[in-house]
């Protein structure tokens, strides 16, 4: 990590605030208990009891190593019966599809694909690059989130599994993202650079999370923190057992996330996500520092790609390339400078754990 990430801070040992969050994160994990293996079995328990139709737990499938590995675990490991489910918003790779096709066969599960309508999804997409806000991203994640929450309600299911971890996905600044579930910041910003209305675009905002939660007692459960997680061993064993294939980068199963992370993002907000993604692996034992760095020296794009991917993007999009050299040189604007309910958010969340921390 550098000072691209405009928060970052060091002890008078030289440890930056990114190591010392990982290093709490992993002590508070399940895997990381003395009775790790206790807590997986009573939670692979209370999710079979609680499974009374034919799925006892729905867990997100993008076709990338985190979700794929977090559904052979459910499945394969845990004996599990998962609904996996898939948010198709018009950007999956054809490998991301293959990938997936391979999972559901080989493992025997069932798969639901949300098929988002694309007028409205690029609608938004076009609203975000039009307020020069950070996390294009945002829009697909809060739509994985409320689409998987609302399909759980709907069949019952009162677990929903994710390939989310701290092993590999902690030192991320948050500068160079937003929450997720920041419904009123989305609405904000497609309310003013948006054209169509949202009608069938899937929403959830913080009180209706809550809602899932407390009344509805549907549980968000993070699978690869219950066990000591490996994404090199990951890979080698998708590919062995599922015939997965590796898509070249961390998120590279969408082509539009390859070329906002590859491009979009190091040319006009200065940020190379590498730096995090290889971090993690650095401070998870599966790479050296000099290995990352090395890394780093080879170029996001090689070949033609680049103006492959941007040629097909701004046509997808609907943006010429005056337009997009235009963005591209706007200045970047927070997020919070848009209606935002991030910071309610996030001190609802302390409050909680400090009550749990009592208890």
């Amino acid at each position: 990590m550098d000072t691209s990430d405009s928060e970052i801070e060091f002890d008078d040992k030289g440890i930056c605030n990114h190591c010392r969050r990982r290093e709490k994160k992993v002590a508070d994990s399940p895997f990381a208990h003395s009775n790790a293996s206790r807590l997986l079995e009573t939670l692979v328990s209370s999710i079979r009891a609680s499974g009374k139709g034919d799925y006892d737990s729905i867990v997100g499938l993008s076709g990338g190593v985190d979700s794929s590995y977090a559904t052979y675990i459910a499945k394969k490991t845990l004996g599990l019966r998962p609904l996996a489910v898939h948010f198709d918003n018009g950007w999956n790779s054809e490998l991301a599809v293959r990938n997936i096709e391979n999972i559901v066969k080989k493992l025997g599960i069932d798969l639901h694909t949300y098929v988002i309508d694309w007028e409205e999804f690029r609608d938004i997409q076009r609203a975000f690059f039009r307020a020069s806000v950070i996390d294009i991203e945002m829009i697909t994640d809060h739509a994985i989130l409320a689409s998987m929450y609302r399909l759980a309600d709907q069949h019952g299911i009162k677990y929903v599994m994710s390939g989310s971890n701290v092993a590999t996905e902690t030192v991320m600044p948050r500068s160079w993202l937003h929450m997720k579930a920041d419904l009123r910041n989305l609405t904000a910003i497609h309310r003013r650079f948006g054209s169509l209305k949202i009608r069938s675009f899937p929403t959830m905002s913080i009180w209706r999370m809550a809602y899932y939660h407390y009344i509805r007692g549907i549980h968000s459960v993070s699978l690869l923190n219950y066990i000591q997680y490996n994404k090199h061993a990951a890979m080698r064993t998708l590919e062995r057992e599922l015939g997965w294939e590796y898509y070249g980068g961390k998120h590279y199963e969408s082509l539009f996330t390859r070329f906002y992370q590859a491009h979009i993002l190091p040319v006009k907000f200065g940020v190379d996500k590498r730096r995090c993604h290889l971090s993690d692996l650095i401070l998870n034992r599966e790479l050296t520092r000099d290995e990352a760095l090395k890394s780093l020296e080879e170029p996001l794009y090689v070949g033609g790609k680049l103006e492959q991917d941007q040629q097909f993007v701004m046509k997808k999009l609907g943006f010429s390339k005056e337009e997009f050299e235009n963005y591209l040189h706007q200045p970047p604007v927070p997020h919070d400078i848009f209606p935002s309910h991030a910071r309610l958010a996030n001190s609802l969340i302390g409050l909680r754990r400090r009550f749990l921390r009592k208890d």
